[in-house]
C-alpha cells in the first residue's frame, strides 16, 4: 500500500486529543470536531488531507496511517510529531 486519503484532527496537547477522543467515542462526527478544534489549515475541509503517498507526510503521523489494519479502526491517535497531536481517520489505502 503505498497511497492513502485521511481525515485529521491537529491539536497543540495531548490532553486536547484525549478530550477529543472522547467525544468521538461518544459518538462525535469527526469532520464536525475537526472543524471546531484543528489547528491545521485543513480544518476548513473537516480535516481532509486527500491523497497522499506513504512518506509525504511526518514519520509517526506516515507509521499510524501506513500500519497494518489501520484503515479497519474508527480513527488513530492521539499521534505526537513536531507539529503536535492528531487524532486520524483514515479512508483508504491502495
Amino acid at each position: 500500500m503505498n497511497k492513502a486519503s485521511a481525515l485529521h484532527i491537529l491539536v497543540k496537547t495531548e490532553s486536547e486529543a484525549l478530550a477529543l477522543k472522547k467525544k468521538l467515542d461518544a459518538g462525535a462526527d469527526f469532520s464536525q470536531l475537526a472543524k471546531k478544534n484543528s489547528t491545521c489549515p485543513s480544518k476548513k475541509n473537516g480535516g481532509d488531507l486527500g491523497e497522499f503517498k506513504r512518506g509525504a507526510m511526518v514519520k509517526s503521523f506516515d507509521n499510524a496511517v501506513f500500519k497494518k489494519g489501520s484503515e479497519d479502526q474508527k480513527y488513530i491517535g492521539p499521534v505526537k510529531t513536531r507539529f503536535g497531536y492528531h487524532l486520524i481517520k483514515v479512508l483508504y489505502k491502495s
